[in-house]
């Protein structure tokens, strides 16, 4: 995750809740956090707990998701080597049905 990931997060996660018209206690509440720690999501802190993490974005109804980057450092790993995972494609998605077996 690059160095703009944790702001990107942060004013993420908070347009999202003013959308939701909450305040950071409420959403702490649902989300079942503290309020400390939506605020450190909101400020952009570098060190949470991914767990804590997840429950806040469902409660927001956001996801966090691992994508390839298209970086020229990606993209030179991804050469013709097949995926040692089985079921998982060239590009990062799961195959489904009797092509996603070995």
């Amino acid at each position: 995750m690059g160095n703009a990931f944790p702001g990107e997060l942060a004013a993420e996660a908070r347009a999202r809740r003013g959308s939701l018209r909450l305040s950071q206690r409420e959403l702490a509440e649902l989300a079942g956090v503290s309020e400390r720690f939506v605020r450190f999501v909101e400020q952009g802190k570098r060190t949470v707990q991914l767990d804590s993490l997840l429950a806040l974005l469902d409660t927001l109804g956001l996801e966090l998701r691992v994508q390839t980057r298209t970086s020229a450092a990606a993209r030179a790993l991804t050469g013709p080597v097949a995926s040692p995972v089985a079921g998982l494609r060239a590009d990062g998605e799961l195959r489904d049905g009797p092509e996603a077996r070995p």
